[in-house]
């Protein structure tokens, strides 16, 4: 029995890991590595410009990299090792590369929340237009300008907050989704996923903006990632109620289940005009989890979770 256990102590996971540059130099920091070395997980780097296929062995491969070529090599990887997880499959990650697919799931959801029954959920008003002309009557302004494509370039991060129709022929990107702005107390919840590890952070945002405001507001005011700012005004957004828990991880299974991805967050706000409803304004796939609480404990739990249930069921397969 003692040998057993220092075996199962010693037994290591390679974990191969593929992302922009950028992505490396924020998530790969030195925490995380030493916290994975500690549990019996080695970080291995996968050169996405080599054939994936020569590069290894793993026992799981993360990602953040888009494009066909990708795609593809990640394909050919899985025919050849349909035993190796790939979190997650490219497939599944393109329905949030579009700003208006990402949410539809969302409007699909049927979560019963039992104990947080007076609790609803849903998504802004939006539509997609190409011109100025094709602005709705159904919606008002302001609203928030994003462009369609969410890809996590700079580009996809440029969103304004448009007054008026002036505003919207100040736009440079199209097409954009335009999305109704919803008064929601200056406060954004962050809700991260991690395969069952679900954790909601409180963030600033954009501040309420009343009729008589509107008044004196003109034109296009652009803004980027202002809910990440939790340095600034962070005090500011402590009186505003934080959703239930039981409400949040129920909300972030759901999407999980549906989407068939592990590694997400979501924004989350509180309908100003209802103030038990509460609306998904934006997805993203594996977003920056260093802002999470603890998230290297989080994130080697899961990798360790899932190499070890796949060893699980290689094991059950070849006994059966």
């Amino acid at each position: 029995m003692q040998d057993m256990s220092n075996q199962s102590q010693t037994q290591r996971y390679s974990i191969g890991y593929a992302f922009t540059p950028k992505k490396e130099k924020s998530f790969i920091q030195t925490s995380l590595p030493a916290r994975a070395t500690q549990r019996g997980i080695d970080l291995i780097r996968i050169d996405p410009n080599k054939p994936l296929i020569e590069q290894g062995p793993f026992d799981c491969i993360i990602h953040k990299i888009y494009g066909a070529d990708w795609s593809h090599q990640l394909q050919h990887f899985s025919s050849q090792n349909p035993n190796i997880p790939i979190i997650d499959s490219p497939y599944s990650i393109s329905r949030l590369n579009n700003r208006v697919s990402m949410l539809d799931v969302v409007s699909q959801l049927r979560i019963n929340f039992e104990k947080d029954m007076s609790f609803g959920f849903g998504v802004p008003k939006q539509l997609v237009v190409s011109d100025t002309e094709m602005f709705a009557p159904e919606l008002d302004f302001p609203v928030i300008a994003k462009p369609l494509v969410a890809d996590g370039s700079t580009k996809s991060h440029e969103i304004c907050l448009i007054f008026d129709k002036e505003g919207l022929e100040e736009l440079k990107t199209r097409p954009v989704v335009l999305q109704e702005f919803v008064n929601h107390g200056g406060v954004v919840f962050k809700v991260y996923v991690v395969g069952s590890h679900v954790v909601c952070v409180k963030r600033k945002s954009l501040p309420d903006i009343s009729a008589e405001r509107m008044k004196s507001l003109k034109g296009c005011l652009p803004f980027s990632q202002i809910s990440n700012n939790k340095e600034k005004g962070e005090d500011d957004c402590c009186c505003v109620e934080m959703p239930s828990e039981n409400f949040v991880v129920e909300l972030g299974k759901g999407l999980r289940e549906a989407m068939g991805l592990n590694l997400f967050n979501f924004d989350l706000i509180r309908d100003g005009r209802d103030c038990n409803t509460f609306l998904v304004i934006d997805i993203n796939y594996f977003p920056g989890y260093e802002k999470m609480p603890d998230f290297e404990s989080v994130l080697t739990d899961f990798l360790l979770e899932v190499v070890k249930k796949k060893n699980v069921e290689v094991v059950k397969s070849r006994n059966e």
